[in-house]
């Protein structure tokens, strides 16, 4: 079976499926080709959910008199 393309995966399903690659590299069950195969895979998906991350982090907004603005970062550390 073909794996889904990475690109059309919504965040959830990514890491879903990464997670799982995990479980079965950490088992020690694969073969040498399937584990590469496997890290490759793994690392595209981690790479596509940093990158949802980041979109959504610059998306964050905040109500404040009747506008949306932009939460700066120092105003979330403080949290």
């Amino acid at each position: 079976m073909e794996p889904s393309p990475i690109a059309a995966m919504k965040f959830e399903t990514a890491l879903a499926e990464l997670e799982a690659i995990v479980a079965s590299m950490e088992g020690g069950q694969l073969e040498l080709e399937a584990a590469i195969a496997a890290y490759r895979r793994g690392m595209e998906l981690m790479k596509h959910c940093q990158n949802q991350l980041t979109a959504a982090e610059t998306q964050i907004r905040v109500l404040e008199n009747g506008e949306l603005r932009e939460i700066e970062r120092r105003a979330l550390e403080g949290l």
